[in-house]
């Protein structure tokens, strides 16, 4: 179920399956690589637990997507 506010803090369970949803699959496990390493949305800490906003990790899984292809040979 993708979240109806754009501004709703979800835990990285919750933001994966939200994206996943959305059609962007991802894990919370791959997240908290993303998290330690650099590259993923933005979050911030909480109680020690990292919330997302649903509008940032939206939009940065709508970024980090290829543009539509008819081929895998075609140019990124």
């Amino acid at each position: 179920m993708l979240p109806e506010n754009p501004n709703a803090q979800l835990t990285r369970q919750k933001i994966a399956e939200a994206l996943t949803a959305a059609g962007f699959p991802i894990s919370p496990k791959t997240l908290a690589t993303k998290a330690t390493r650099g590259g993923g949305p933005p979050f911030r800490l909480f109680g020690g637990r990292a919330v997302y906003r649903w509008q940032d990790a939206l939009d940065w899984a709508q970024r980090t997507a290829s543009a539509p292809r008819c081929r895998t040979s075609e140019a990124a």
